[in-house]
């Protein structure tokens, strides 16, 4: 799996508040969702971004309440996957179980610029920058890649045979 696009930076701490405000949390629709996505972190966000581009954060991102609307959010504004120096356990685990790609890296957000074109590669376990540096990082497992390419653990789990009657 290979995620290319551009590179949007976000800094420490993002919550779950900053990427779906509260406000709109009373609507699961996918789409009301991703055209308030990361809103509070920056207005104009989802009018920059293009389908395919990367949100590239610092740590601890997602932290906050354990609201699966915003790997929602993201996923529906065209995100294709987010690299953060960390993730808050809750939002890692709802972004799998959402089907949203992410990657722990270190060193990106101090080697990338806004806008930049980054390529991950999920299976290698790499990112390339535009300017030709390549970073390493931990690939994901072939189980979680499954789930991301099923869309998420639901569907998944009914994909496998297990229809929502046995949920």
């Amino acid at each position: 799996m290979r995620y290319k696009g551009r590179a949007w930076k976000f800094g420490n701490n993002i919550d779950t508040d900053a990427i779906i405000p509260a406000r709109y949390i009373n609507s699961s629709d996918a789409a009301f969702l991703a055209s308030h996505c990361m809103e509070d972190a920056d207005p104009d966000f989802i009018k920059k971004i293009t389908a395919g581009d990367i949100i590239v954060a610092g740590d601890n991102f997602g932290c906050g309440s354990s609201r699966e609307h915003a790997p929602i959010a993201i996923k529906a504004a065209g995100i294709s996957s987010v690299v953060a120096k960390s993730f808050a356990r809750i939002f890692y685990r709802n972004a799998f179980n959402m089907g949203l790609p992410i990657f722990e890296s270190r060193d990106l957000w101090d080697a990338v610029k806004s806008g930049q074109i980054i390529e991950v590669d999920a299976d290698a376990g790499t990112i390339r920058i535009e300017d030709g540096a390549l970073l390493h990082i931990q690939p994901i497992p072939p189980f979680m890649q499954n789930l991301i390419a099923d869309g998420g653990l639901m569907k998944h789990i009914i994909k496998m045979g297990h229809g929502k009657e046995n949920l």
